[in-house]
């Protein structure tokens, strides 16, 4: 863990491990970070400049999620001996995980061409190139990666999402199929299959799975990824007790490696009620960033976001990119937000909205005037960014509660959903959304277009028509052929949005209404009124 430096530090310099770091690095092995982390502290009083130490106590760091710390502490590392490989290729990891793929590929071509015979940076090169849409890239060097070492299963398996991605669905299924060929108990593999929402499982296949849960030592994330597959199997099947009873165990394992508190969620939207009142929108008319180019899709995940950004996608003049991280980057940034924004001047706010435009230029492959972004998670942040880009248009996807809220419950969300592990936790998320949601259309009447999921089922040309109307586009008839565009689509619903559209989940939810009580009681009156809001709301 602690080898390849190349001066420095005693350890450098002797070819020993002192006794301390030897104990540290154990700890780390045994996972036991609560020990290590005050022999590496200590260690690095006594020797600030031993980037060996430096490296572990940034993987240390990393493990408990505190990436900015373990980029802080790596950079030091590479700045004190830039020959470290270990060091460079974990800062490209962790840049890789802040959502900064441009930068760790910056970091990992300097890996390769020190060391190109490892095989797990191509690797990590593939996933970044994929993260900012250079798809052919990525596939190209998983190619490369599965010619040298075609025994990696994990390597398959993230050959296969790329594949999926960019529609190429038989080939992403054979790949997904190798992994699982490879190692039978790799849960995220059988989830892929189940994910893709087309791939129907046979009996050999359920029997599969459930042996790999019976397996000795299957690993928690093993687990409840084939806990989420059986349950899709035994849905596919018409079987809604099994098919629950596994999705309740996923989610219920899911949720104790997943910090989510309820009671922020609700404050956090009533300071933002309270800060954006009608008089403080006002003030801030006619700031910000002027420029008209986003189109933002946010709500609820699993409320048909991905179908309406495949529609708009297929217009001559709109590019869609992906759910982008940036503006909740932007947001993260600010202490106490969002009553920090109460405090931005007019330089401010049209300085992040062009910062936002710069950091999603990665993303952009045409040169079309319109571009989509559609993290659904944006709803929190609507305030800022009607702020910071006032011209933006903003398109709220909802769905039926009911339907919405349990498609979240049977997906597993490979990060950044923490709500959706529990249906008391997730009708509460569902409430707040809402709630602001409401408010904005008391303050900003006319601001936000809304697309009711199941309108757009039965009428989708007229729904489509509206929608265009809104963004100030002319109809094409390439909009209602939706399904007809060729785009990589990397989320949940690639193969969905690859079909014409279907009326089979609006009606999902139904099998499962007995199990549903928690997630109807959290829902209260939104449930009862959809799809208008509550007055009192």
């Amino acid at each position: 863990m602690a080898g390849g430096t190349d001066g420095g530090s005693w350890m450098a310099a002797t070819g020993r491990y002192p006794p301390r770091l030897v104990e540290a690095a154990l700890a780390l092995n045994d996972n036991r970070l609560s020990d290590a982390e005050p022999l590496l502290k200590r260690h690095l009083h006594d020797d600030p400049f031993d980037v060996a130490a430096i490296r572990m106590l940034a993987e240390l760091a990393g493990r408990i999620g505190r990436y900015r710390d373990a980029e802080s502490l790596l950079r030091r590392a590479v700045e004190l001996a830039p020959g470290f490989i270990a060091a460079r290729s974990n800062l490209a990891l962790v840049l890789y995980r802040l959502n900064r793929p441009a930068e760790a590929i910056a970091e990992l071509e300097q890996v390769i061409a020190d060391d190109p015979d490892n095989i797990g940076h191509a690797n990590l090169q593939a996933a970044a190139y994929g993260r900012i849409g250079e798809f052919d890239e990525a596939i190209a060097l998983y190619d490369r990666v599965l010619k040298e070492a075609p025994n990696q299963p994990r390597v398959w398996m993230s050959y296969g999402h790329m594949l999926k991605t960019v529609g190429r669905q038989a080939d992403g299924i054979a790949a997904y199929r190798r992994a699982i060929e490879l190692m039978p108990a790799l849960g995220e593999a059988w989830w892929s299959l189940a994910n893709l929402k087309t791939v129907r499982f046979d009996d050999a296949d359920i029997a599969a799975m459930q042996a790999a849960l019976t397996a000795p030592g299957i690993s928690d994330e093993d687990r409840f990824h084939l806990d989420f597959a059986l349950g899709k199997a035994f849905e596919d099947r018409k079987q809604p007790e099994p098919a629950f009873e596994h999705y309740a165990a996923g989610n219920a394992l899911r949720k104790t490696k997943q910090a989510y508190d309820a009671d922020e969620t609700e404050r956090f939207v009533d300071r933002s009620i309270a800060l954006f009142s009608s008089a403080f929108f006002a003030a801030g008319a006619d700031l910000g960033c002027q420029a008209p180019d986003p189109i933002f899709i946010l709500g609820m995940p699993r409320a048909g976001s991905t179908l309406i950004e495949q529609i708009l996608a297929s217009h001559s003049q709109v590019e869609g990119t992906t759910e982008l991280p940036d503006i909740p980057a932007l947001a993260r940034r600010e202490t106490n937000y969002p009553d920090a924004v109460g405090h931005f001047t007019a330089d401010k706010l049209a300085a992040l909205g062009e910062e936002y435009l710069r950091r999603v230029k990665i993303q952009r492959r045409t040169d079309r005037p319109f571009f989509i972004d559609k993290l659904p998670n944006n709803w929190a942040h609507l305030p800022l960014i009607h702020l910071i880009l006032p011209n933006a248009k903003i398109i709220d996807a909802r769905r039926h509660p009911l339907g919405c809220c349990f498609s979240n419950f049977k997906q597993h969300f490979a990060r950044g959903q923490a709500f959706s592990y529990d249906l008391a936790d997730m009708g509460r998320y569902y409430r707040d959304y809402v709630r602001l949601m409401a408010h904005i259309d008391r303050v900003l009447p006319g601001r936000v277009h809304r697309v009711i999921y199941e309108d757009m089922v039965d009428d989708p040309e007229r729904e489509t028509r509206a929608l265009l109307d809104y963004c100030g586009l002319e109809f094409e008839p390439a909009c209602l052929s939706f399904h007809e565009t060729e785009r990589a689509v990397r989320t949940a619903s690639s193969e969905q949005v690859r079909q014409p559209i279907f009326r089979d989940a609006t009606e999902a939810w139904k099998p499962f209404a007995a199990w549903l009580g928690p997630l109807e009681a959290a829902l209260g009156d939104v449930l009862l009124a959809y799809p208008a809001v509550p007055a009192a709301l």
